[in-house]
């Protein structure tokens, strides 16, 4: 487009407008009327506009149809998208409005029926859903913005305070460029619009899917290998359930000061999921930073994992220290007893409201962000004192579900989310010794923070408490020997969770010599025979999951 292109002007006379969100309507069109712009309307806006005085022409006396169907069906005919698609200087064009009456439409103010507030309320049928699937407004987007070299589309109430100036510079016009740049967040607005609404459709249709089958039962506890069998079985149901295609939708809701690193543009996008730290109320402290946010949901999602009482402290992903508790406070104390020295600058989570005590204790060191479902009143005096400390509401415990994407270059990963819950039921005891009832609840307990660890993990814990953690390392015994050497409690007597097989012995033979009474994996090696034997000789219980829990 050259200079001249860009600058063409277009003067506005007639504007059709029809909008559900009514916000500053009634001011923009006193500004067309500013310049003898002649109104159409429909329904409601029509109302609206008449009830503040503004003079409006229905649809329906344009194209001299009525409204039916319950308003379903009213701009939907050739008097309205022939003056929205005839192109001006084409002669062919102007003769067929000459013979079938039609008068050009320069602009119209749309934007459609409010589908993303509708699902996103509880409770929602689809049967009401259906019903504000909007179908004449993104037809005349649509139109409009096809032929932006004469027609100005507006979808968005934050676009009228600058149309409403240039209309005002330009003697009641508007320039090429801005007609374009419009049409082109039209088209994206319709685009996300349809990609909204196939998603929801498609998680209805996934209702009896994979909803379902991420919360089917236990494995049973027979044979190792029956273990692993069933678990690839599930696997192959699962990978049926993906879809073909996948799109989602997405919007930017705040820019973020920059990336991981400073050099880094970055920004925080919502999906229309309810739930989740990007739903989360900021109540107190700076404006979250990209890297907050990562840790936050690493946090969050740890402890929504546990049923009990839970704080976790994260630090670039991994737990610092996990606790379980009676209170808040306890939990805290727990789970900063793991790694102190960690926990400065660290994330702290809780998956049950936070008291005074607990903000206290919090506010004794140094602490990035507070993630929890609420906060009594004494709790946020004191985490409000706290200048550069965020903190976080979820409002309650749940989270969005269903699958997850990770980018690569040239594509994307899609995989169901990893939500599988170990139940006692799914353990099978492989070693000659059998585990206590003790040793089971910090088995358990270990291997639910062993899943949120990045691999190679390795999680030593007692009961509602983790004692040192071996995360991220490329061998999987160099991670059994670095959680027991920053162990900042006693390894002795301690259980072992780690969140894949071990390929060899030696892990179990480094772990046996810190003192540990048992051990927790998923089982599956080839060599499963020998770190069997390996545990057999150092007297401790062994017990296989048969589910493995990669962090990448």
């Amino acid at each position: 487009m050259n200079e001249n292109e860009d600058l063409e002007l277009r003067p506005i006379r007639r504007a059709l407008i029809s909008v559900s969100d009514k916000t500053g309507i009634v001011d923009f069109a006193r500004e067309l009327k500013s310049f003898n712009v002649k109104i159409i309307s429909t329904g409601g806006t029509a109302i609206a506009l008449r009830d503040a005085g503004i003079e409006v022409n229905d649809v329906s006396e344009i194209t001299r149809f009525p409204e039916i169907m319950d308003g379903r069906v009213k701009t939907l005919h050739p008097q309205i998208h022939g003056a929205l698609l005839a192109v001006r200087d084409n002669l062919e064009h102007q003769k067929a409005m000459h013979e079938h009456g039609i008068e050009p439409i320069d602009m119209v103010v749309i934007n459609l029926y409010p589908f993303e507030q509708t699902i996103s309320r509880a409770g929602v049928t689809v049967e009401e859903a259906i019903e504000q699937i909007d179908i004449g407004g993104p037809a005349m987007i649509r139109s409009a913005a096809k032929n932006s070299k004469d027609v100005v589309v507006i979808n968005s109430t934050e676009d009228y305070p600058a149309v409403a100036e240039e209309l005002r510079r330009n003697d009641g016009a508007v320039c090429g460029a801005t007609r374009r740049r419009l049409a082109q967040r039209a088209f994206m607005r319709t685009a996300t619009y349809d990609l909204t609404i196939a998603g929801y459709l498609a998680s209805q249709e996934n209702a009896g899917g994979i909803g379902a089958l991420a919360g089917s039962g236990p494995i049973p506890p027979s044979e190792t290998k029956a273990l692993i069998d069933d678990r690839d079985s599930s696997i192959e149901t699962f990978r049926g359930s993906l879809p073909d295609r996948a799109a989602w939708t997405i919007s930017k809701t705040a820019n973020l000061r920059y990336g991981e690193n400073p050099h880094q543009a970055a920004a925080l996008y919502k999906t229309a999921s309810r739930h989740g730290i990007a739903n989360a109320e900021l109540l107190s402290g700076k404006e979250m930073s990209f890297n907050n946010y990562v840790d936050a949901d690493a946090a969050w999602r740890l402890v929504c994992d546990f049923n009990e009482l839970v704080c976790a402290i994260i630090k670039h992903t991994n737990p610092a220290g996990v606790g379980a508790g009676d209170n808040a406070e306890e939990a805290y104390r727990k789970a900063l007893a793991t790694d102190p020295l960690s926990a400065f600058g660290g994330i702290v989570a809780f998956n049950r409201a936070v008291d005074g005590q607990a903000a206290r204790a919090v506010t004794e060191i140094f602490t990035e962000v507070v993630v929890a479902p609420d906060y009594d009143a004494e709790a946020l005096k004191f985490l409000r004192d706290k200048k550069n400390l965020r903190v976080l509401r979820m409002g309650s415990t749940n989270n969005d579900g269903g699958l997850e994407y990770k980018q690569i270059s040239g594509g994307l990963l899609l995989q169901t989310r990893d939500d599988h819950q170990v139940k006692r039921d799914n353990l099978k005891v492989v070693s000659k010794r059998q585990p206590t009832k003790d040793e089971i609840r910090a088995l358990m307990f270990a291997w639910t923070v062993c899943k949120h660890t990045k691999s190679n993990a390795i999680v030593y814990a007692r009961y509602g408490q983790t004692v040192g953690v071996g995360a991220g390392q490329m061998s999987r015994v160099d991670s059994v020997k670095i959680g027991a050497m920053r162990a900042q409690l006693s390894v002795k007597d301690s259980v072992l969770a780690s969140d894949a097989f071990f390929p060899f012995r030696d892990g179990v033979d480094v772990a046996a010599q810190y003192g540990i009474t048992a051990v927790i994996q998923p089982g599956g090696s080839v060599r499963d025979a020998e770190v069997i034997a390996a545990a057999d000789e150092h007297e401790l219980a062994m017990i296989f999951t048969g589910i493995r829990h990669f962090k990448h």
